[in-house]
């Protein structure tokens, strides 16, 4: 009498399904993932009781603590700032700039930089300031 011996089934772990779902949800997250721009001047906003929230325009100057100016997070020497607004704002209908400049600065610096921006030609300034706590 002649024994067989069972044959041991190789197990085969199919892996392309799941690789198939975990690329799935990969790319969900990718795509559904907001990501929040912050500019990367650090800044100490001036505090106002009657603030209130505006929608941002899209050129936004600001004025840090040693009093360098930045357009959109790109450092400008402010005799220049006037020339580079009347350039950005050719194509803008509503010619709108919010300010934000750091409560140290002091208040001459800060009106300087009004004055080119007003002589630039924008129609809407706004300054930005924090909530009072």
């Amino acid at each position: 009498m002649e024994l067989r011996r069972a044959r041991k089934r190789s197990v085969i772990i199919n892996l392309t399904s799941l690789i198939d779902v975990l690329f799935l949800l990969l790319i969900f997250f990718i795509v559904s993932t907001t990501f929040v721009s912050q500019p990367a001047i650090s800044l100490q906003l001036p505090e106002a009781r009657n603030a209130e929230a505006v929608r941002q325009s899209p050129i936004v100057v600001y004025m840090d603590e040693s009093g360098a100016v930045f357009v959109n997070d790109e450092p400008i020497e402010p005799a220049l700032l006037e020339q580079a607004l009347i350039n950005r704002l050719a194509d803008q209908d509503e010619k709108a700039v919010v300010l934000k400049a750091d409560s140290r600065v002091s208040h001459g610096a800060v009106i300087h930089v009004l004055d080119l921006i007003k002589g630039a030609g924008v129609k809407k300034l706004t300054v930005a300031t924090e909530p009072e706590k």
